[in-house]
């Protein structure tokens, strides 16, 4: 890789700075209206150095060179480490928090995920409080999905961009309609969100707060125990279509809106998705009947638990640590598989999980017939040949490969530096929250776990929500320049 090739990159990281500048200075807004006015240094600060860091990058990057899908991917992997640096400096200014934890709480609202190193949201200010919001509600969609939708470069340049957020949707032809209509569906079903949540009884300031987080799968809380301290069914109740809706692609909200209300049950993803929040919701019923003696009571938190967990959202209304093994167990692989491919949800799709489960049908059908015989398969809404099929089993495969190989690592890890009364199976539902972005916790993550623990799971929360191939070619790159 050239000197020109790393101009490209930087030039683009320090766009997205620029943004992150932006939305900071935005964010002034909430102090003036509280009368937080010492917060309102803090912001500057953020805003200012932000700029200087975004304005550098692009007159260091000076360039003509357009990008390719190595650069993306170097750019998208880089800003997601840069962009919670400088997302940190509000909780440092403003709570006094350490920079380690203030960088922790920034990956983790930047990505979506909703671990948390602040015991106590409710006695946060305002302006952080809103901060964590905004951060999770940008990082749903993705700052580089942002950036596209201001930026009108022509060409393939800005589709190489989309796809290394993870995305490979598109409702147009043009990716750069195609992502503006994204961010107006976005920002219509958020204000859905806040209507719904205040009409359930959440305080305004509450709805505002939950229905960005919810949207966009990312879990933050303005409440010390999450959604448990409301202790209000109504409220759990109106969570969990804001949480399904998250999760579902961009493209069907699009569709429906657009009048097509079939297409939800067309798609391949939002059906499997429903089927797994039956089967696992009604799996973890059962599991949990016993532990709370009323089905009323299982219902209620486990029902509530697993679609938060399958959505990738993390919102909370039980202490998951007291649960059985095998109850966490099935919380565990339902946030293993997420949302839908296109959404705001993370872990390691419901498309490819989907994949991976009519590959298996498929596969019989191969060993069972002869070989000359050529084997279609039915994929959606789509007829799929023997080496399209071959082509699409062979990705879920080898993402699925590399995310567990990642989780193992972070598992090792983490089963060094937990405390009692934390088992095994705490330590692996600790690390799948965090790798797929989701945010319910045992307990584990908290301001008093060893640095290591800390450093790991803003590890596995980065990979997690680049899906890995971007970091892979990243370090590649970079071996290749430098080794």
């Amino acid at each position: 890789m050239s000197w020109n090739d790393f101009k490209i990159i930087l030039r683009y990281v320090g766009s997205l700075l620029l943004i992150v500048s932006l939305l900071a200075l935005v964010s002034i807004a909430v102090p003036l209206v509280f009368g937080e006015y010492e917060a309102i240094y803090a912001m500057l600060v953020t805003s200012v150095l932000a700029g200087i860091a975004g304005l550098g990058l692009k007159f260091i990057g000076k360039t003509e060179g357009e990008i390719q899908l190595t650069h993306a991917m170097a750019i998208s992997s880089i800003a997601w480490l840069v962009i919670p640096l400088l997302g940190s400096i509000p909780y440092i200014l403003i709570e006094g928090m350490s920079p380690l934890n203030s960088v922790f709480e920034s990956t983790s609202g930047w990505t979506g995920t909703g671990l948390t190193m602040i015991t106590a949201p409710s006695q946060l200010t305002h302006t952080i409080q809103f901060w964590r919001s905004l951060t999770q509600w940008i990082g749903g969609v993705g700052v580089i999905v942002l950036i596209i939708s201001i930026i009108t470069r022509p060409g393939t340049s800005m589709y190489h961009l989309y796809r290394a957020e993870g995305r490979e949707e598109k409702i147009f032809p043009r990716i750069m309609t195609t992502v503006r209509m994204i961010w107006w569906i976005y920002f219509l079903l958020t204000i859905l969100s806040i209507l719904i949540l205040l009409v359930a009884g959440m305080p305004l300031w509450d709805s505002i707060n939950h229905g960005m987080t919810t949207i966009s799968t990312g879990g933050f809380s303005v409440k010390d125990s999450s959604i448990a301290s409301y202790d209000n069914p109504l409220i759990e109740l109106a969570l969990i279509p804001i949480m399904v809706m998250g999760a579902i692609p961009f493209l069907v909200h699009y569709k429906v809106l657009k009048g097509n209300v079939g297409a939800f049950f067309k798609d391949v993803q939002s059906r499997s998705l429903l089927i797994l929040l039956f089967l696992g919701g009604g799996l973890l019923v059962a599991e949990n009947f016993l532990s709370y003696g009323w089905w009323s009571e299982a219902f209620r938190y486990s029902m509530f638990q697993a679609v938060s967990g399958l959505t990738c959202t993390g919102l909370q209304t039980a202490t998951i640590h007291t649960w059985a093994p095998n109850a966490k167990l099935i919380i565990i692989l339902l946030m293993l598989i997420g949302g839908a491919a296109g959404s705001t949800a993370g872990g390691i799709k419901i498309v490819r999980a989907a994949a991976m489960f009519t590959g298996i049908g498929w596969w019989y059908r191969k060993l069972s017939l002869p070989h000359e015989v050529v084997v279609v398969q039915k994929f959606g809404d789509k007829v799929l040949s023997d080496d399209e099929m071959g082509a699409q089993l062979n990705e879920a495969a080898i993402i699925s490969f590399l995310w567990v190989l990642f989780l193992f690592m972070g598992i090792f890890v983490m089963l060094h530096i937990a405390p009692p009364p934390y088992y095994v199976d705490d330590v692996i539902f600790e690390v799948v929250s965090a790798q797929s972005n989701v945010g319910l916790s045992t307990g584990i993550t908290s301001p008093d776990m060893m640095w290591v623990g800390k450093l790991m799971l803003i590890f596995n929360m980065w990979i997690g929500r680049l899906e890995i191939i971007p970091i892979i070619v990243t370090f590649k790159v970079l071996l290749r320049r430098f080794g």
